[in-house]
């Protein structure tokens, strides 16, 4: 049993949001374009994978100072303690979205369908 209400096994796409005020601007229209896409995009589910490396989600227990906190808190310290640029968390999401097409490609399961960025719907 977890304890805090705001504690999930993985970083939890309900919590988007509350981190796109954690660091500059670079970051934050990351957070924008993620929360644009839909919830079964790949985009957000490499920006979670992302999320959940970063966090060390992986290592969570239902014990631990960090459960206690959420699944919110615990991103927001991570965000803190990166201790690289914003262009450098963005490479880290775009290798994460790169990990996610190959891994649906070679499990040959049903495409998932990219939102494409608003510039490139207009140019015609």
């Amino acid at each position: 049993m977890i304890y805090s209400e705001n504690t999930n096994l993985l970083f939890p796409p309900e919590a988007i949001a509350s981190v796109r005020a954690a660091r500059g601007v670079l970051w934050q229209s990351l957070v924008d374009e993620v929360l644009q896409s839909p919830p079964d995009s790949l985009e957000q589910m490499a920006f979670l994978l992302m999320m959940a490396r970063l966090n060390g989600c992986a290592t969570c227990n239902v014990d631990s100072y960090r459960a206690l906190q959420g699944c919110s808190a615990c991103a927001h310290q991570a965000l803190r303690r990166f201790r690289g640029r914003d262009e450098d968390l963005q490479e880290l999401y775009h290798a994460a979205l790169r990990e996610v097409e190959q891994f649906l490609k070679k499990r040959a399961l049903p495409p998932i369908t990219r939102r494409q960025p608003e510039k490139e719907l207009t140019h015609e």
